[in-house]
């Protein structure tokens, strides 16, 4: 009789574990569900231990998805470049080396936001949240616009200026001798060509 009480318990015991393993597995899947929007998370499945596996997606949904973030901003390119008389291949190009289409961007220096504004500039260029997508594109490319007129349409020097400013232009009267700033714009320009043809 004990014995049997015993295996009685020991399978009563089993069913309530496994039935606490599904039940944190369907609200670790809510959870997931209700916060979480990030491409890696978008495969998944729960085994018969209530275990859930998250799997990497195939490489084309993955393009798709930056693909879909582009384009969640193209209202507020559209509109600057309306205002300013920027292509918006630009925008899209300078977005991209900048901070790679992240709205919370923040680099070493301090600059922030998709188009990395540096604090000091935010009064100038009316931005009072540089994490908000349609100030920081605004507010960029009025920048940009700027150094693109001081240097006569030259885009790659205004570039150049975006990137280690003015005065460093104006001393070399090109562009700096300074890697960062030559690499980056050969990385806008690339950008730039790349989106342009995509038009």
């Amino acid at each position: 009789m004990a014995e049997r009480k015993k295996r009685r318990i020991n399978k009563d015991s089993d069913v309530v574990n496994n039935t606490t393993k599904k039940t944190v597995g369907f609200l670790l899947f809510f959870w997931v569900s209700l916060f979480l929007d990030s491409p890696c998370f978008a495969n998944f499945y729960i085994d018969k231990n209530g275990i859930m596996h998250f799997i990497s997606p195939p490489k084309k949904e993955r393009e798709g998805n930056k693909m879909n973030n582009m384009k969640k901003y193209d209202r507020f390119i559209k509109k600057a470049q309306r205002k300013h008389g920027i292509e918006s291949a630009l925008i899209k190009a300078v977005i991209k080396t900048e901070s790679s289409f992240n709205p919370l961007a923040v680099s070493p220096r301090g600059a922030k936001g998709l188009m990395q504004i540096m604090p000091d500039n935010f009064t100038a260029l009316a931005i009072s949240n540089p994490f908000d997508p349609a100030q920081n594109i605004m507010g960029g490319t009025r920048y940009l616009k700027k150094m693109i007129k001081r240097y006569d349409d030259n885009v790659p020097l205004a570039l150049a200026a975006y990137n280690a400013g003015p005065t460093a232009v104006d001393k070399y009267g090109t562009i700096p001798p300074y890697k960062e700033t030559q690499d980056y714009v050969k990385k806008v320009m690339q950008q730039y060509l790349r989106y342009k043809d995509n038009i």
